[in-house]
């Protein structure tokens, strides 16, 4: 026993110093430094260097819990500060290149089945682009496994080959996704151009229809025991800034047609053109549906008009057939299923509630209504559509997925 233990022995036993040593170690942060304090004070007439001593706690802890307890005032500790940080919080710069080279190369999960998105590059492909493209040394850069480690830190995985299941393509394929890349770029570095990406979701059954997910409650939720006809069904077209982040649902009650989603963007635009009063251009990434693509008359018609009324060019990006899972408002949808897939949806409220409580990039949607009744089949003779298509600007290799329309009146 040392001489300052002998010192304070008439008060603590060495059964006593154990004991107190055991209690002082199943304590944390400000709590252990307060316990420390007390049986400083207490048995050790304050002294922290006898602390120290007797019982092996740190002399500047020790001191720092006396002058809490004198004070009042607790300091508290900064344990995020401590350890490695993640790479990317430390340079964000990395993790911006690492998004811009990416987000091109990027599907949602088809199946909606995962909040995880799929990249068709790999980590050391983008280690190589952030050399070639941003301008980084191969010194400055981590391994291509910490690349890897930051790309599902982020959310994205690597898409697994299934030789089972052969992607459909057709030979133009890589070079519409070369032009995807090529214009989108285009427009985000231009400070009056806009680009968005639109598409619609499969019906929403209105009723007491069980969706196959979970919800947490004291009860589970009761559903129809069978899937009978629903009251109604709605059709979601999305509307999302890409670069912003905000998205907008507008739900319909009646079909999808060309003429509901034209109704919906000009809803849209309408709305906002406010904030988007030195947008001059607007382009829109869009998949090959039946309503909405580039030989559709109606739609087409329709965007003229769109096009004339709010004095915007209007560029059509179409992705490849059988790749719409890379169009960013598909990333949308499956948020949305795997938010609502526990709820009972039996009512529009209920549908517009649910929808307008989930988060895209920690922001609510704008969602809206609209109790229209369209009619489907309506479209254009040849004769008239063969007049109106003077005033499209089709690309000569890809006519089909890469269209300007210029407004006539600016």
């Amino acid at each position: 026993m040392s001489k300052n233990t002998q010192e304070v022995s008439i008060e603590l036993t060495n059964k006593n110093i154990q004991t107190i040593k055991s209690a002082g170690r199943k304590l944390k942060g400000s709590k252990k430094r307060a316990f420390q304090a007390e049986v400083t004070r207490d048995y050790l007439s304050g002294s922290a260097r006898k602390a120290e001593t007797v019982f092996g706690w740190s002399r500047e802890s020790v001191e720092l819990g006396l002058n809490e307890l004198r004070t009042g005032i607790i300091c508290i500790d900064n344990v995020c500060a401590r350890g490695r940080h993640k790479i990317e919080d430390e340079v964000p710069q990395l993790k911006e290149d690492i998004l811009s080279l990416i987000e091109p190369e990027t599907q949602t999960d088809p199946k909606f089945q995962t909040l995880f998105k799929y990249t068709r590059m790999t980590a050391k492909a983008v280690r190589q682009a952030l050399i070639d493209k941003k301008g980084w040394s191969d010194d400055e850069l981590p391994h291509e496994n910490t690349i890897g480690v930051i790309l599902n830190r982020l959310g994205y995985r690597l898409r697994r080959v299934q030789k089972t299941k052969p992607i459909k393509r057709i030979k133009e394929t890589d070079a519409i996704f070369e032009n995807v890349k090529q214009e989108n770029e285009k427009s985000d570095q231009r400070h009056d151009s806009l680009r968005i990406s639109i598409d619609t979701k499969a019906r929403v059954n209105v009723g007491q229809f069980s969706r196959r997910g979970q919800s947490r409650g004291a009860e589970a939720t009761d559903a129809a025991d069978h899937d009978f006809s629903p009251e109604q069904k709605l059709v979601p077209f999305g509307i999302l800034d890409v670069l912003a982040g905000l998205l907008t649902i507008v739900f319909g009650n009646s079909c999808e047609t060309s003429d509901f989603v034209v109704d919906c963007l000009q809803m849209w635009w309408d709305q906002n053109k406010g904030s988007y009063t030195h947008i001059t251009q607007l382009v829109i990434n869009l998949d090959n549906g039946p309503d909405i693509a580039s030989n559709r008359r109606q739609f087409m018609k329709r965007m003229q008009e769109f096009s004339e009324k709010n004095g915007l060019e209007i560029i059509f990006v179409y992705y490849p057939p059988y790749h719409s899972k890379y169009n960013p408002i598909e990333r949308c949808w499956g948020i949305l299923e795997m938010h609502w897939n526990g709820a009972l949806l039996d009512s529009i409220d209920a549908v517009l509630e649910w929808a307008h409580s989930m988060t895209w990039k920690g922001i609510n949607p704008i969602i809206k209504f609209v109790d229209k009744v369209y009619e489907k089949g309506v479209s254009l003779t040849k004769a008239v559509f063969k007049k109106l298509e003077k005033l499209f600007n089709r690309d000569k290799s890809l006519p089909k997925y890469f269209v300007r329309i210029t407004p006539t009146v600016a």
